[in-house]
């Protein structure tokens, strides 16, 4: 529910009025300071209550070169814009004098954020210094809370990856294993020979099992090789035998 609108008339109470006139004139003093500071705007403020107390800003005397500024201004606008060498001369010394309070007014207040210069300031500019430090420790925390999250987010992103990296190798040494182990297994029909169950792994592997299929396969050529000498000795006893029967008759 919106706040409803004041009428603008004077305010009979006199608590009141000048509760009001507190708050309005401080709000207006901050504007006129954030307004100068924020635009590089030359500000003269003046403000009298109705007890003919007088409120300002700037509280230094560059509020006396801004109001001679605008007398000059104002006269130079009655004479169409002329004015005389002196005056000119005069205007670039006051705005070369108004940059350089500036500037120092910038380097003095740098120097409060480093807790330097306080001494200068009362207890409204300590708090209003205060204020300031705060805000900018809150904006500075939370930039480096965002900073921390998008790290951690990228370096949980990069940890997935290295497990489906190291997944990936798992399982390729693992078929390379596989096949090394089938290409030491021996082939053809002495494969069926081969003992199963417990006895298969006290079967020698490596080297080992190669050995013993080539001693199994020179045995078999030696079996082969004594069956042909054999049927040759037989063949040529049953040719003697025939032989000598015939010369017996």
């Amino acid at each position: 529910m919106g706040r409803g609108k004041i009428e603008i008339k004077r305010i009979e109470n006199n608590t009141s009025r000048q509760v009001t006139f507190c708050k309005r004139r401080s709000g207006l003093l901050k504007k006129a300071y954030e307004l100068s500071v924020l635009c590089e705007a030359e500000i003269a403020l003046i403000v009298f209550s109705n007890r003919g107390r007088l409120y300002q800003f700037p509280q230094d005397n560059s509020i006396r070169e801004t109001i001679e500024r605008y007398k000059k201004k104002k006269i130079a606008e009655h004479t169409n814009g002329y004015l005389p060498e002196e005056n000119k001369f005069e205007q670039f010394q006051q705005e070369s004098k108004r940059l350089s309070q500036q500037i120092q007014m910038l380097q003095d207040s740098n120097r409060n954020l480093l807790g330097e210069g306080l001494e200068a300031l009362n207890s409204r500019d300590m708090k209003h210094l205060e204020s300031r430090l705060e805000k900018g420790l809150a904006r500075i925390r939370n930039k480096k809370h965002e900073m921390i999250l998008a790290e951690v987010e990228i370096l949980r992103k990069r940890g997935i990856q290295l497990e489906h990296e190291n997944a990936y190798i798992r399982s390729k040494i693992q078929e390379s294993e596989k096949l090394q182990e089938l290409s030491m297994m021996p082939a053809g029909p002495e494969l069926s020979m081969m003992p199963a169950g417990p006895e298969l792994s006290m079967m020698p592997a490596g080297p080992e099992l190669n050995m013993m299929d080539t001693q199994g396969q020179d045995y078999g050529g030696f079996q082969a090789f004594l069956e042909r000498n054999m049927l040759q000795l037989n063949i040529m006893e049953e040719g003697m035998a025939s032989t000598y029967h015939l010369s017996g008759n």
